[in-house]
This record gives structure tokens, sequence and C-alpha cells, in this order.
């Protein structure tokens, strides 16, 4: 090992004592295979729960083999609205009534931006960015296409994102909606969500907020800053597992005139009456179409459980902890293979991940994969270090930066 990684190995165990939340890690479920040495995805898909193995076991048993039928009486019709009342709460700065769980954020996505367009009628453009994930840009393709709209594209540096003055260029009178990620996917570019609704309302038009890559890692204040709808996943930073239901969030002073176009039972008002034609529910249950995903759900009540404990701030803290002795591993160890960073090197404008590129990346990344560290490959040529402040060690990111290091030798 060179005196650099000597350094890095000490400042890395350092941090790691000195880690306030470094008690939360043991809370997670670990597989006892030695070969995952680095998990570094966990923007990707968290970590499970230990709690959340212990509460599926328990539903199985007592809920729905106890209960039966009757546990839609008892809360299982509530539990959407429950757990976003709380999930809006402690993450997402939303007072209650305003966010529900159910479907994948892609339908949620597309129910929120058709009832967002309904409101603004007339109005014949929506706002993007071309780095934007690709769910959002082709839903926003399919919409427009569908209702006769112009999308208007915001072009962003790869290693950046969505600045003020280039959403200020292109929202206009004609803009009927901005679709923005709060973090970019790759880059973790992270907005000036107040900056931009400021731009967005001050042209009349409405935002729609992704939030899949900030929920659980940066602070959200929904409420207070103003948005208008936002939705988000619940696999990576919230820990609710492999396609676990997402999000959605109406602002309060929206919700008595929104129509989302998927209309289904249980999204009417009195549902269970079974009478004919489609009267919306009030307030935000008129989100929801089908029968919900009750198992799906009940690990998210886990994580945000945890979140409270450990408080945001001191999440958002890590997190920030991580990433920049992320950048100064890559910096002292990556500096000169020839690799790029392609994340904002400003914290106040990067989420919790950072993305570098080199041409042998893809190559680089499977066999990372063969040796127990885990990143992900972001096209053209990027590894993307997801790292969960809550479970993610700092020797676990210098392990996965020296293992970059020996793939590429030199």
């Amino acid at each position: 090992m060179t005196s650099s990684l000597f350094e890095l190995a000490d400042t890395a165990a350092s941090l790691d004592e000195a880690d306030p939340l470094i008690g939360y890690r043991s809370r997670f479920l670990r597989h006892d295979d030695p070969g995952i040495v680095a998990y570094l995805d966990g923007n990707s898909l968290g970590r499970p729960l230990a709690a959340s193995a212990e509460r599926l076991a328990a539903f199985v048993t007592d809920e729905w083999a106890g209960r039966l039928i009757r546990g839609w009486d008892e809360s299982w019709y509530e539990l959407p609205l429950t757990i976003g009342d709380r999930l809006g709460d402690i993450v997402l700065g939303a007072a209650a009534g305003q966010t529900t769980i159910g479907d994948s954020t892609t339908v949620l996505l597309y129910k929120l931006a058709c009832g967002a367009l309904n409101l603004r009628p007339g109005r014949t453009e929506i706002v993007l960015d071309r780095e934007n994930f690709p769910t959002d840009r082709y839903l926003i393709e399919s919409i427009a296409a569908d209702r006769g709209l112009v999308v208007r594209w915001i072009d962003v540096d790869l290693a950046g994102g969505v600045t003020t003055d280039a959403l200020d260029a292109v929202v206009s009178a004609q803009t009927a909606l901005v679709v923005l990620s709060h973090v970019a996917y790759r880059s973790g570019y992270l907005i000036d969500v107040p900056a931009a609704v400021d731009i967005i309302h001050e042209a009349g038009a409405l935002l729609l907020l992704d939030l899949c890559h900030s929920a659980g890692s940066v602070e959200v204040d929904l409420d207070g800053w103003g948005v208008d709808f936002a939705a988000g996943c619940t696999y990576k930073y919230l820990n609710g597992g492999p396609g676990s239901p997402a999000f959605a969030y109406v602002a309060a002073c929206h919700l008595d005139d929104f129509r989302q176009p998927v209309w289904g039972w249980m999204g009417r008002h009195n549902p269970f009456e079974m009478e004919q034609g489609y009267v919306p529910a009030q307030g935000i249950r008129r989100v929801i179409s089908g029968t919900p995903a009750i198992i799906g759900m009940l690990p998210i009540q886990d994580s945000v459980d945890l979140i409270a404990e450990a408080g945001i701030t001191a999440i958002r803290a890590k997190s920030v902890a991580l990433t920049e002795f992320a950048l100064q591993a890559v910096d002292t160890v990556l500096g000169d293979r020839g690799v790029v960073v392609s994340s904002p090197r400003d914290p106040q404008r990067r989420g919790g991940h950072i993305t570098i590129d080199h041409p042998d990346f893809k190559a680089v990344t499977a066999t990372l994969w063969e040796r127990g560290i885990i990143p992900d490959f972001r096209r053209p040529d990027g590894i993307r270090l997801g790292l969960s402040p809550l479970s993610t060690s700092f020797p676990e990111v210098l392990a996965g930066v020296s293992a970059i290091a020996e793939q590429l030798g030199g």
C-alpha cells in the first residue's frame, strides 16, 4: 500500500470512529457472504432493515392469516395515507393530507403530470432537461404527443444540472408544467428548488419535482418551498425493497381541482358503494387508482422510523461527509489515471452520490462486481458511487475507489 493509501485509510478510520450515526449500520441486514466487500449502490437499491424482515413475517402470520379480509376495515384501507403522512412529516416537509403511497414512480409521474396540465388549459409547453431520468423524459414526450403540446428541452452539462439561469431562459407564458429532478440521477447535481419555484410560478406555470435520488438523504421542504407536485421511489434511501411502491405529493392548494387520468375504484368517493360513474375522493386519496400494494409498502415504515430517530439533518451531514471523502479518495488514487469527476464539487450543489468517468469503466464495473465491489455503471462511461448515509462506511468507500485503481492499473 502506498503512503497516500495509508493516509486515506487512517482518514477513513478516523471518520468512521467519529461518525455519530455509526450505530445505525447494525440495523441493516447483511448477508454472511464474505465476498461482499463494499456496497456502493444504495441509491439504486438500499439494504434491507432487520425490522422490516420482522414486520413482514409478523404481517403474514398475524394480519394476513389472522385478520384476513377484515384487515381492510381495520387498517389496510388507510395505510397508503397513514404512511404517506408519516413520510411527509419526517422526510418530505409536507403537512398531513398531501402525500400517498402507491403505484410505481412512472405511473405516479404520469398521473401528476396529466393532473397538473389539466390545471393549466390553453398553455402549450412542457419544460424539462435532456439529462433527466429516462422515465421522466419518455413520459413527458408521450403526454406531449397525446395532447399536441411542445416539449421545451434544457441542455445541461453532463457533470451538472439545471441552473436557475437555464430555467429562466426557457420558461415563458406558454409553459404549463416544468419537470425537474431534485438530484440529477447521473451527476448528483442538486437544484436550487426555491429559486426554481420562483421562476416557474412567476410565469404562471407549475412544478413537478422528482425526488427519487434525494428523499431520505437530502433535506426536503415541499411545503416551505412551494412545490406543486412531487413523486419519488422508496427503494433507494428509503429501503423499501425491490419494486416497493412510490409516493406522490399534491400541494393542498391544488387538491380540490386536481384530476388524474387513471380512474379506479379505490380513488373514488365511497368506493365500496360500487356506484355508477366516477366521482373523485376528497383530498389526496383521489391520486389512488386500484388496490394498493399493502405488503410492498410495509418496509417503508421502518425506514421512516429510522430516519426520524437519526434526524434528516444528521443524515445529510453524513451524506456530505461521505461524498467529500469519496472525492478526496478519487483525486488521490485515481487522479493520474485519466478519471474525470462528473459531479459538482460544491456540496451545496451535490446530492448523495458522485459519478466518475473513464473509457474503461464498463468493463471495470463488471469485474468489480465479481470481486464484491458493487457500484453501478451509467452510460456512456461512468461509475456512480451511491453512498447511503445510514448503512455505508468510510472504509467501504475507500475499498471501492482502491479496487477501481487496481483494475485500471498504471
